[in-house]
């Protein structure tokens, strides 16, 4: 009986892993195939001629170069930030006692339930008052803060040992000495699958520099996507090429801390 039970269980994950391939099964071979032959036969199938030169002529339609190069100063430097202010409120809210400690977390922890679009208008017209508007800063200033990075971090600081911090303490480490010296280090899985969902995040994010940018100049890799978009229709090819690129560093990303992405998550139990 057990054995049956353990064979469905594989059957039902496999069959979910193989939906979940699907969508990219199809976007690798249509960046593969001739434009004229993309929905000829209504479904996925194997292109009858192999168009590898897909790949060049998308990154040659548009400055796709400069694109990379503002994705990856974006990604790099809002992930650095919010994993410094994170880490430090963190700290704060588990391991300093202070005036209004809980009513400060509770109102982060709601504001966690305000769908990000409603800040869109906000966040732009306050860009807009500071003259922001297609500069870096306006990429990158509102995206410096994370609850959700906050929040995690802080449960897994909380999971450590009191003990540790009094003993720290009392051999004479100062509050800064012990949060990167022993509680950083301690948690460095919970530390790496956060900066990872950020960066992704980050890499991913579309609304955004979609809004607050006017130019090539500024633009980052999905909005550099809508230039295989115009009136005369979308070249699903060339497109789907230029997306198989701009998902290739996440996916390297992943292959190379999985390891520390599931451990971490497994530890502070995120979901979503």
């Amino acid at each position: 009986m057990k054995i049956y039970k353990i064979t469905f269980i594989y059957l039902l994950l496999t069959l979910g892993a193989v939906t979940m391939l699907l969508p990219f099964g199809w976007m690798l071979l249509t960046s593969l195939q001739p434009a004229a032959t993309t929905f000829a036969t209504g479904h996925l199938a194997i292109p009858t001629a192999w168009q590898w030169v897909n790949y060049p002529r998308a990154w040659h339609a548009a400055p796709f170069a400069r694109y990379c190069l503002n994705s990856l100063v974006v990604t790099l430097t809002t992930t650095v930030g919010q994993m410094l202010t994170s880490i430090l409120a963190a700290f704060a809210f588990t391991h300093l006692r202070f005036y209004g400690r809980r009513v400060l977390f509770d109102g982060l922890i709601a504001l966690m339930m305000v769908p990000g679009e409603l800040l869109l208008i906000p966040n732009f017209v306050t860009m807009t008052r500071l003259h922001w508007v297609d500069t870096y800063a306006a990429l990158i200033v509102p995206w410096l803060a994370s609850i959700f990075a906050m929040f995690a971090l802080r449960q897994a600081f909380t999971a450590q040992s009191p003990t540790t911090y009094y003993a720290a303490r009392l051999d004479g480490a100062s509050n800064w000495q012990y949060l990167w010296q022993i509680l950083v280090p301690a948690n460095r899985s919970t530390l790496t699958a956060v900066a990872v969902l950020q960066i992704i995040g980050s890499w991913n994010a579309f609304m955004w520099p979609l809004i607050i940018t006017n130019s090539d100049r500024l633009r980052t890799l999905p909005v550099g996507l809508m230039a295989f978009t115009s009136e005369a229709g979308t070249n699903y090819p060339l497109l789907m090429a230029a997306t198989v690129c701009v998902l290739l560093p996440l996916l390297v990303l992943y292959l190379l801390l999985q390891k520390y992405i599931i451990a971490g998550v497994t530890r502070t139990n995120l979901k979503g």
